[in-house]
């Protein structure tokens, strides 16, 4: 394998302020800390699933809603996952995981195609896990997805347990994620006729 796929990107404004530093070629190993414990812990499932190495710091207006700070991680994720990509020579490109959690089953399909797009389908009657309010996943997602300019459909296909829900999306999100950005092809083409996947 050639130089690790990585990147480091801050980004602070009146309402958040966010560093990190994402290897898509890691082991999982992770360093997180947010000011919401919850979504801490979110963050380190999915880094660890994808097998991915994570430094991240996130602080902002939680006073206010957790809103802000859900979304900006995910806009700061997002863009460190393109950019950390690059040309994206001889990746997978698509991955589709069904991972179950309990009573919880949630499928995560991803294409690293260059195009923004989410398609979310989550309904959990009593979504509340202490403080949290994982109907917030959907944003994180949306600025994940947006930023990272790759398609994304994320389905809860049964579930009533809130908190189970929500980490398997996580886990999955990094699980699919992982696997769509594996080289298998050193060297290789983009995989794409066009001859490339940018938007």
């Amino acid at each position: 394998m050639g130089a690790e796929r990585k990147a480091a990107v801050s980004r602070e404004t009146k309402e958040t302020k966010i560093d990190t530093t994402l290897n898509i070629d890691g082991t999982g190993v992770y360093t997180v800390h947010t000011t919401i414990p919850f979504f801490t812990h979110l963050l380190e499932l999915f880094a660890k699933h994808g097998r991915f190495d994570l430094e991240l710091s996130a602080e902002g207006d939680i006073e206010v809603d957790y809103h802000h700070l859900v979304e900006d991680t995910g806009i700061i994720l997002g863009e460190a996952f393109r950019k950390a990509l690059g040309e994206k020579r001889g990746i997978r490109r698509y991955a589709t995981v069904h991972l179950p959690m309990d009573e919880a089953l949630a499928r995560v399909c991803v294409d690293l195609s260059g195009r923004a797009f989410l398609s979310y389908q989550v309904e959990v009657q009593e979504p509340l896990v202490l403080h949290f309010n994982i109907q917030l996943a959907e944003e994180f997602f949306r600025a994940f997805s947006h930023n990272a300019e790759i398609t994304l459909h994320v389905d809860l296909i049964r579930g009533r347990n809130a908190h189970h829900v929500v980490e398997a999306l996580f886990k999955a999100l990094g699980v699919a994620l992982g696997e769509a950005s594996e080289i298998r092809d050193p060297g290789g083409d983009v995989p794409s006729t066009k001859g490339t996947l940018t938007s």
